[in-house]
């Protein structure tokens, strides 16, 4: 049974940073490309940042570029979103995927197996 579980997540001010980590079981983790997406209150859930199979293919939203980085450690089985300069507008839940259809995908449907998510609340 395949797994993703997301920790991290927290309650900071703005421009704290946080490092969410995602560890996988279950399935042939190299294989799999990796992203982030967020859900907001009230809002579609949207890509974040992901990252193929190597280590050096990473792609971001422009929401998040240069603030947050994603990577990867295959032999934990774990990927990594460490978030800097934060503010109230990152307040979401964030979650983790896996494919193994895609390497660069942003959209959910190309996306096999979800973590449950975890929450991150900035205040201003």
């Amino acid at each position: 049974q395949v797994r993703l579980l997301e920790s991290g997540g927290g309650l900071v001010q703005a421009g704290d940073s946080l490092r969410l980590s995602c560890v996988a079981s279950g399935l042939a983790f190299r294989s799999y490309a990796l992203s982030w997406f967020r859900q907001a209150p009230g809002k579609e859930r949207e890509f974040v940042a992901g990252i193929g199979w190597t280590t050096d293919m990473t792609y971001y939203s422009d929401s998040v570029k240069g603030n947050f980085t994603i990577s990867r450690d295959n032999a934990k089985d774990t990927v990594y979103l460490q978030m800097d300069n934060l503010t109230p507008g990152d307040t979401a839940i964030y979650y983790c995927a896996a494919t193994i259809r895609a390497f660069y995908a942003i959209k959910e449907s190309w996306y096999d197996h979800w973590g449950q998510g975890t929450q991150v609340t900035v205040s201003s």
